[in-house]
């Protein structure tokens, strides 16, 4: 089974794309990027031409996005939303199952304990993985994260 996990942001949405069966592999894992000198329509216009591509490229059956973290800034907490919205659509769209987790849930899926920092849930996943060095960009790792956390979660449901 393929999973695309997806970090989401206005500037950088990372992926990550896994195969798992009995064992999990890194397939791919990146970022969608756009510039904030770009009006917010054609920013979400990339996101969505950004992940209908990667849906398209790797056929994932099941994508698995981050909800929004609680921020403190709205302006930015709204755009993420929006960023998050076209990403839901173009997975959607695709015909892929979508799913969404909180960061707590991934950081507990992956790490062991829902309040672990940036650090611990990158090293976590190269550890997983059996990667030489930790992915990067963070937002890249992140998406990685999620994508684990899907499987873990899907697997656990299925008991």
């Amino acid at each position: 089974m393929i999973v695309l996990g997806i970090d989401p942001g206005t500037a950088t949405t990372g992926y990550g794309v896994i195969e798992a069966s009995t064992r999990v592999r890194l397939v791919e894992c990146g970022c969608v990027k756009t510039s904030a000198a770009m009006p917010m329509v054609e920013r979400l216009q990339e996101i969505y031409m950004g992940i209908k591509g990667l849906v398209e490229a790797f056929s994932p059956q099941e994508v698995a996005v981050e909800d929004i973290f609680f921020s403190r800034n709205a302006k930015t907490a709204l755009s993420v939303g929006h960023a998050r919205g076209v990403i839901l659509l173009a997975a959607s769209h695709c015909g892929a199952s979508v799913f969404s987790y909180t960061p707590l849930e991934v950081k507990q899926a992956v790490a062991g304990y829902g309040r672990a920092d940036k650090g611990q849930v990158q090293h976590m996943v190269k550890t997983i993985l059996h990667l030489a060095e930790i992915p990067r960009p963070d937002d890249a790792a992140d998406a990685i994260a999620v994508s684990l956390c899907h499987w873990y979660s899907r697997k656990l449901r299925a008991l």
